[in-house]
């Protein structure tokens, strides 16, 4: 399978982080990859719901096959935390792995990178939560997402919520990113209809805060508005026609690129406003996510330059503004989409109420990625977003 036509060829054969492989198929590639690198002992971190799937199987097919041995740990839960990371870790030290590989979605993805961390330079995932803060050099890895959402497979960051507090914490280090990652887009076609729209939305919710964060620069740019191109004109396909291969490889390649953008610029107010939420009412994070994008983006619309790049993302889309501020064109796109993916775009009508929203504003403000939104926000911001949203 070739890239789409729309995409410069660049954005992939010359990442700048990690080798990506992309074609329908290419998860046979595993076990070659990892022997390439250097693995006799490999960790497979995934889930129960991919062992059932078949896809854990095939890939420890694979990797024995070129002669490597694979521990399996299927363990993995949605929004990992550090007792999650703790189980893997004991798992793996007992096996003494030399090679981690990370199947399934960001929440696989998240531990096994996770489990690198503690595995090669100890202590407990609160030791790295920040940037760089891992002294020793790590595992090398492989990372193959089976959901086009997270973007972890292009990451450096292990999102890992601490057991007790609940805190999300963002812990990242350049050696914590894969050296190959393998984009089969055969992976995702298990996906029951509502991860394929949960994910879907959050993939695209990264190509949309990524485009207009303090960091952003031209590398992240072209990654944000190639990304949204694939997403916005795929997932409402996707949602159509669950077994349409071609707008299943576009997805699983948008988010990839969408999770290479986040690298370069971080993510926005709309993650901010999630976070609470996920821990507070059992939101899915894309759901989360998507709910809160469209009043992020109308806040954000306030500021001239964020303006411009919606446009580019618009642009990028084949979408007019048809005499709307781009702002404005953009949140009633994303809105569609939700209406689409059949994900309520209320609040209310997922139990958050009026008395929850003060706590929920207070915490979103201490959230990492609000300080890196275009439009400085506050608590007294999240406030007025999340009634926008009730």
């Amino acid at each position: 399978m070739s890239l789409p036509a729309d995409i410069d060829p660049s954005l992939i054969e010359r990442h700048p982080h990690l080798c990506v492989v992309f074609g329908a198929g290419t998860a046979s590639q595993t076990g070659m990859r990892a022997r390439e690198l250097g693995a006799t002992r490999a960790l497979l971190v995934t889930d129960a719901g991919i062992v059932a799937a078949g896809h854990a199987g095939a890939v420890r097919g694979h990797l024995e096959r070129a002669g490597v041995a694979v521990t399996l740990y299927d363990r993995a839960k949605e929004n990992p935390t550090t007792a999650c990371v703790e189980d893997c870790v004991a798992v793996a030290r007992q096996a003494g792995v030399d090679f981690i590989i990370g199947l399934g979605g960001g929440s696989s993805m998240d531990t096994a990178k996770g489990t690198n961390f503690i595995l090669t330079n100890g202590g407990q995932m609160q030791d790295y939560w920040g940037v760089g803060k891992a002294k020793l050099p790590m595992l090398p890895s492989i990372m193959i997402p089976t959901t086009a959402g997270t973007g972890s497979e292009c990451q450096s960051f292990a999102l890992i919520a601490d057991n007790v507090t609940h805190q999300k914490m963002a812990c990242g280090d350049p050696k914590a990113m894969a050296k190959v990652t393998i984009l089969d887009p055969l992976l995702t076609l298990s996906q029951p209809a509502r991860v394929s729209a949960c994910t879907g939305i959050d993939a695209l919710a990264h190509a949309v805060e990524t485009a207009v964060t303090n960091k952003r620069n031209v590398i992240s740019g072209k990654y944000s508005n190639a990304a949204f191109g694939l997403l916005a004109s795929s997932l409402p396909r996707v949602l159509r026609e669950p077994a349409n291969l071609e707008a299943r490889s576009r997805m699983l390649l948008g988010a990839a690129l969408a999770g290479t953008a986040i690298e370069h610029s971080m993510l926005g107010a709309a993650h901010s406003a999630a976070n609470p939420l996920t821990a507070h009412f059992d939101f899915i994070h894309g759901h989360a996510v998507g709910l809160m994008l469209p009043h992020v983006v109308r806040f954000n619309g306030e500021l001239e330059t964020a303006c411009a790049h919606y446009q580019e993302l618009l642009s990028a889309a084949g979408t007019a503004a048809n005499g709307q501020a781009p702002a404005e064109t953009l949140a009633s796109l994303i809105e569609s989409l939700l209406d689409t993916a059949e994900l309520s775009r209320r609040l209310s009508a997922c139990g958050v109420n009026e008395p929850a929203i003060e706590q929920l504003a207070a915490e979103a403000a201490r959230q990492w990625t609000a300080g890196f939104n275009p439009r400085p926000i506050a608590a007294a911001d999240f406030v007025r977003l999340y009634r926008a949203a009730l």
